[in-house]
């Protein structure tokens, strides 16, 4: 089929050329280009794809572009972090991602309509990405949280919000807690198990039946797949291969090894901080009542530790991934209790 199609296409070319030489000249030139094209989106990989896209959109959309920053420390360690542009009059929000993805895929349902809000901070965390690295061999939260905290420091923001989801979200409650905490206005806390003892940690690792790197960062499409429907209540319904082998190789290669031994310190000693203080600052816990993940249970134990300061919010059918499955209620959410609720002098339970 395609060589006939290639003797049709030279027939129309040669005839061109016979009649209208500069026609022809440019026919071929639009062949040539046509064909180069074709070649580099069959080469292409969808993952890498949606990718480019999403900083395309970021760049060009959304006015938001990458700022690489060398944190001070004995250990060289850099953080790229996604930033507006230019200054703006909007409050500063600090969004953390979790496990199951970079700063980019993991809001890529909520950097539009946050944006318009707020004065969006969207770091790739230590050893996610590839810009995000560091010679240290501390794999702790605290670690983490210090170095979001550093480059805040760094880009000039004095105080701000910030959000987190699931490792993310253990991220946050660290900075609110201890490295930010005269920095850190309020926080929200999404899907994370942040509540949990490590006793309690350690039965939901179990209760994956295999290595907790092998779930979280899987390396097989059947893994990516299992995955992806126990973050979702309603996964995609079309998984191919080859779209989850794509990803796999855009997400789950790089620093692997760091990765895991973030888990496994996670399992350890989860936030780092025994006992766990109750925040100073208002919170709102978001959780969705599918989680599969980090059990709903966890929600409404972190909302009874922190107290009145605290609101806890269910998103009704949506999993762990309630960034992604609840987008419209969670910018909502955000957006209400960072603007429309800061200086409300009660703050209730729900």
């Amino acid at each position: 089929m395609q060589a006939r199609a290639g003797s049709a296409a030279g027939a129309a070319a040669l005839a061109a050329t016979k009649q209208h030489p500069a026609a022809a000249s440019s026919l071929f030139a639009l062949l040539s280009l046509s064909l180069l094209l074709l070649r580099l989106l069959l080469r292409l990989r969808l993952a890498a794809f949606r990718d480019a896209a999403l900083t395309l959109h970021l760049l060009a959309r959304l006015r938001i572009r990458p700022v690489t920053l060398r944190l001070p420390g004995p250990h060289a360690t850099t953080l790229r972090v996604w930033c507006p542009a230019s200054p703006s009059g909007k409050p500063p929000l600090l969004l953390l991602h979790g496990f199951g993805g970079d700063a980019k895929w993991t809001w890529a349902r909520n950097l539009a309509a946050l944006s318009r809000s707020f004065h969006l901070y969207v770091p790739d965390l230590v050893f996610f990405g590839s810009h995000s690295r560091s010679a240290s061999p501390l794999r702790s939260v605290a670690f983490q949280a210090r170095c979001a905290a550093d480059a805040m420091r760094l880009l000039g923001v004095g105080r701000y919000d910030v959000a987190g989801i699931s490792y993310g979200g253990f991220v946050a409650y660290r900075m609110a807690a201890v490295e930010a905490r005269e920095s850190v206005a309020r926080v929200v806390i999404m899907t994370s198990g942040v509540a949990a003892t490590v006793q309690e940690m350690g039965e939901l690792a179990a209760r994956e039946e295999m290595a907790v790197e092998e779930a979280l960062l899987p390396d097989s499409a059947a893994g990516l797949r299992r995955l992806v429907h126990r973050s979702m209540h309603r996964p995609p319904p079309w998984l191919p291969d080859f779209v989850l082998h794509d990803f796999i190789q855009l997400m789950f290669v790089d620093q692997r090894k760091e990765r895991t031994e973030l888990l496994r310190e996670l399992l350890r000693s989860g936030a780092g901080i025994d006992p766990l203080p109750a925040l100073t600052q208002k919170t709102l816990v978001l959780w969705g009542d599918k989680d599969q993940v980090f059990p709903v249970d966890l929600g409404y134990k972190l909302h009874r530790h922190l107290g009145k300061k605290s609101r806890l919010e269910i998103i009704k059918n949506a999993g762990h991934a309630l960034q992604l499955e609840g987008a419209d209620k969670v910018n909502s959410f955000i957006k209400s209790f960072f603007l429309d609720e800061r200086d409300e002098p009660e703050f209730g339970t729900t």
